[in-house]
């Protein structure tokens, strides 16, 4: 069982009425790498009621910040998803994960692949300034269903690059790309389209995908994780084998029945 810290809930926001985020107080003895997951949840009948869910706020901010979807049956967020300002929520005090930058291969652009609720740990990378130490350009690419899902599309496309730290360091390197599958939009169809008719990349004026110079973490459902894993491989790149390991691409392993 999961050592966990109680912490108290400061700030909730409804995206959808399926979607949903929130801020808690951190423990100052937390510490985590952009992109680990921690587990959090809720104390039911006297006993922790836990899921893995990842960081979507960087390890530099005194906060912590969860993107989570609403399951009407499910045993934890049919509870979560009625939280208020000043409950309590349980943390654990270990942070874990595959789905960091530490385990690429050098190279030139970063993709980072999402769908859903996929897109939290991607929150917390693009806003390090060590991935852009490593990489000239990173692509953001989230896919939904309907334009309402895209969970802090205002946030990166007119708040972050006003950032006044961050707004230089991304400046002309941030490159989002959201994408919806159910309604019109700029970007239309699902990731794996774009991926292989090569929308993607003549939108961005990118060339193809190549192993010499291009990198990618992936994060979304189990379905989307084999999809993309085995374009990625047709594109020549290698997945990272293991924690700790080098590769051209990670997934979040923690999430995926091997």
């Amino acid at each position: 069982m999961a050592t966990c810290t109680t912490e108290k809930v400061t700030e909730v926001i409804h995206w959808t009425d399926t979607l949903f985020s929130f801020k808690t107080t951190r423990n100052k003895s937390l510490r985590f790498k952009n992109g680990h997951f921690v587990m959090i949840g809720l104390t039911v009948e006297s006993k922790p009621l836990l899921r893995a869910y990842s960081v979507v706020s960087p390890n530099y901010e005194e906060y912590l910040e969860f993107l989570s979807i609403k399951v009407p049956d499910g045993p934890l967020t049919s509870r979560l998803q009625h939280i208020k300002v000043g409950d309590e929520i349980l943390v654990g005090e270990k942070a874990v994960g595959t789905l960091v930058i530490d385990d690429l291969n050098p190279g030139k652009h970063l993709y980072l692949l999402s769908t859903g609720t996929g897109l939290a740990p991607f929150m917390s990378i693009i806003r390090d300034p060590d991935t852009y130490e490593r990489f000239e350009k990173v692509v953001l690419v989230h896919g939904v269903r309907q334009k309402a899902e895209l969970a802090y599309r205002d946030y990166i496309e007119n708040e972050l690059p006003k950032d006044e730290f961050l707004s230089e360091i991304i400046e002309g390197r941030l490159i989002y790309y959201p994408t919806v599958t159910r309604e019109a939009f700029t970007h239309t169809g699902r990731i794996t389209k774009a991926l292989t008719e090569g929308n993607l990349f003549r939108d961005l004026n990118l060339p193809q995908m190549r192993p010499d110079c291009d990198r990618a973490m992936i994060c979304g459902s189990p379905e989307m994780l084999n999809e993309i894993s085995g374009i990625l491989n047709d594109f020549g790149l290698t997945v990272s084998p293991s924690q700790g390991r080098m590769g051209d691409y990670v997934i979040e392993r923690a999430f995926v029945g091997e």
